[in-house]
Protein backbone atom coordinates (compact mmCIF):
# COMPACT_ATOMS: atom_id res chain seq x y z
CA UNK A 1 0.00 0.00 0.00
CA UNK A 2 1.18 3.51 -0.50
CA UNK A 3 0.09 6.97 -0.72
CA UNK A 4 -0.96 8.32 -4.08
CA UNK A 5 0.61 11.84 -4.48
CA UNK A 6 -0.90 14.49 -6.81
CA UNK A 7 2.34 15.09 -7.61
CA UNK A 8 2.00 16.35 -11.17
CA UNK A 9 -0.49 19.22 -10.71
CA UNK A 10 2.74 21.14 -11.35
CA UNK A 11 4.77 19.19 -13.73
CA UNK A 12 5.21 18.60 -17.39
CA UNK A 13 5.94 15.73 -19.32
CA UNK A 14 9.73 15.38 -20.35
CA UNK A 15 8.67 13.73 -23.23
CA UNK A 16 6.32 15.91 -24.85
CA UNK A 17 8.50 19.14 -23.87
CA UNK A 18 11.82 17.80 -25.86
CA UNK A 19 9.67 16.68 -28.64
CA UNK A 20 8.07 20.18 -29.27
CA UNK A 21 11.40 21.78 -28.44
CA UNK A 22 13.18 19.63 -30.81
CA UNK A 23 15.88 19.50 -28.19
CA UNK A 24 17.79 15.89 -26.79
CA UNK A 25 16.57 13.91 -24.39
CA UNK A 26 19.51 14.76 -21.67
CA UNK A 27 19.08 18.26 -21.98
CA UNK A 28 16.90 18.46 -18.67
CA UNK A 29 19.85 17.68 -16.85
CA UNK A 30 21.98 20.55 -17.95
CA UNK A 31 19.15 23.34 -17.13
CA UNK A 32 20.42 24.12 -13.51
CA UNK A 33 16.98 25.93 -12.12
CA UNK A 34 14.74 23.61 -13.52
CA UNK A 35 13.63 20.99 -11.19
CA UNK A 36 12.85 17.46 -12.59
CA UNK A 37 11.07 14.17 -11.07
CA UNK A 38 11.15 10.71 -11.97
CA UNK A 39 8.53 7.71 -11.37
CA UNK A 40 9.17 4.73 -11.80
CA UNK A 41 12.74 5.12 -13.13
CA UNK A 42 11.04 5.77 -16.25
CA UNK A 43 9.06 8.86 -16.15
CA UNK A 44 10.27 12.24 -16.47
CA UNK A 45 8.93 15.52 -15.54
CA UNK A 46 9.93 18.91 -15.42
CA UNK A 47 8.66 21.26 -13.11
CA UNK A 48 5.93 24.16 -14.45
CA UNK A 49 7.62 27.55 -15.05
CA UNK A 50 11.08 26.60 -14.00
CA UNK A 51 12.42 26.25 -18.23
CA UNK A 52 14.68 28.09 -19.01
CA UNK A 53 13.61 31.46 -20.73
CA UNK A 54 14.12 30.52 -24.41
CA UNK A 55 11.62 27.73 -23.74
CA UNK A 56 9.36 28.93 -21.64
CA UNK A 57 7.05 29.55 -24.28
CA UNK A 58 6.27 25.77 -25.07
CA UNK A 59 4.14 25.64 -21.93
CA UNK A 60 1.44 27.55 -23.45
CA UNK A 61 0.95 24.06 -25.55
CA UNK A 62 1.67 21.46 -23.22
CA UNK A 63 -0.48 18.80 -21.53
CA UNK A 64 -1.66 19.68 -18.22
CA UNK A 65 -1.17 16.38 -16.66
CA UNK A 66 -3.32 17.83 -13.09
CA UNK A 67 -4.91 14.96 -11.13
CA UNK A 68 -3.18 12.49 -13.56
CA UNK A 69 -0.27 9.53 -13.47
CA UNK A 70 0.65 7.21 -15.55
CA UNK A 71 -0.84 4.27 -15.82
CA UNK A 72 2.05 1.55 -14.70
CA UNK A 73 3.18 4.11 -11.79
CA UNK A 74 -0.95 4.32 -10.70
CA UNK A 75 -1.07 0.82 -11.01
CA UNK A 76 2.21 -0.11 -8.92
CA UNK A 77 0.66 2.68 -6.02
CA UNK A 78 -2.61 1.37 -5.99
CA UNK A 79 -1.52 -2.67 -5.91
CA UNK A 80 -3.30 -3.56 -8.31
CA UNK A 81 -2.88 -4.80 -11.60
CA UNK A 82 -2.01 -2.71 -14.71
CA UNK A 83 -4.44 -4.38 -16.69
CA UNK A 84 -7.54 -2.81 -14.70
CA UNK A 85 -6.19 0.60 -16.78
CA UNK A 86 -5.28 -1.06 -19.75
CA UNK A 87 -8.18 -3.26 -21.55
CA UNK A 88 -11.59 -2.25 -21.81
CA UNK A 89 -12.82 -5.63 -20.98
CA UNK A 90 -11.82 -5.36 -17.20
CA UNK A 91 -14.37 -3.87 -14.84
CA UNK A 92 -13.15 -0.85 -14.20
CA UNK A 93 -11.98 0.07 -16.74
CA UNK A 94 -14.42 2.74 -17.61
CA UNK A 95 -14.55 4.30 -14.20
CA UNK A 96 -11.34 5.85 -15.22
CA UNK A 97 -10.81 8.65 -17.14
CA UNK A 98 -7.51 8.57 -19.79
CA UNK A 99 -5.30 11.11 -21.53
CA UNK A 100 -2.39 9.95 -24.11
CA UNK A 101 0.62 11.89 -24.20
CA UNK A 102 3.48 11.28 -26.22
CA UNK A 103 2.50 7.40 -26.28
CA UNK A 104 2.44 7.59 -22.36
CA UNK A 105 -1.11 6.47 -21.43
CA UNK A 106 -2.21 8.77 -17.84
CA UNK A 107 -5.69 7.80 -15.62
CA UNK A 108 -6.92 10.16 -13.63
CA UNK A 109 -6.86 8.85 -10.38
CA UNK A 110 -8.31 12.36 -8.65
CA UNK A 111 -11.32 12.83 -10.37
CA UNK A 112 -11.70 8.81 -9.90
CA UNK A 113 -11.82 9.26 -6.09
CA UNK A 114 -13.42 12.60 -6.00
CA UNK A 115 -16.55 11.07 -8.08
CA UNK A 116 -16.78 8.07 -5.49
CA UNK A 117 -16.23 10.15 -2.72
CA UNK A 118 -12.62 8.76 -1.76
CA UNK A 119 -11.40 11.05 1.33
CA UNK A 120 -7.37 10.70 1.61
CA UNK A 121 -4.81 12.55 3.50
CA UNK A 122 -1.24 13.04 2.60
CA UNK A 123 -0.33 10.29 4.95
CA UNK A 124 -2.90 7.65 3.82
CA UNK A 125 -1.81 4.34 1.92
CA UNK A 126 -4.38 3.37 -0.82
CA UNK A 127 -5.40 -0.34 -1.73
CA UNK A 128 -7.52 -1.04 -4.59
CA UNK A 129 -8.67 -4.49 -5.52
CA UNK A 130 -11.43 -7.38 -5.10
CA UNK A 131 -13.26 -6.61 -2.14
CA UNK A 132 -12.13 -10.50 -0.91
CA UNK A 133 -8.54 -9.69 -1.52
CA UNK A 134 -7.75 -6.53 0.59
CA UNK A 135 -7.39 -6.15 4.51
CA UNK A 136 -9.36 -4.25 6.03
CA UNK A 137 -8.27 -3.32 9.49
CA UNK A 138 -10.56 -0.83 12.08
CA UNK A 139 -8.25 1.85 11.56
CA UNK A 140 -9.13 1.66 7.77
CA UNK A 141 -11.95 3.16 5.95
CA UNK A 142 -13.49 0.87 3.22
CA UNK A 143 -15.23 2.42 -0.10
CA UNK A 144 -17.42 0.25 -1.82
CA UNK A 145 -17.23 -0.26 -5.36
CA UNK A 146 -19.36 -1.71 -8.22
CA UNK A 147 -18.26 -5.10 -9.52
CA UNK A 148 -16.55 -6.59 -6.52
CA UNK A 149 -14.22 -4.06 -6.26
CA UNK A 150 -12.96 -1.76 -3.21
CA UNK A 151 -10.93 1.17 -2.26
CA UNK A 152 -9.27 0.46 1.76
CA UNK A 153 -7.86 3.71 2.93
CA UNK A 154 -5.31 2.94 5.90
CA UNK A 155 -4.87 6.59 7.70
Amino acid sequence: MSYLPNTLNSYWLWREVSSKLGVSNPAYKYWKNTPSLKLNNKYIFIQKATLPPKHSHIEEILTDLSGYLPIKYASDKLHINEHVFSYEKMKLYREFEYKYVNDIKFVNIKKFFRENGIKISKNSLIQLGKIKDLEITPESTFYNLKNDYAVVVYD
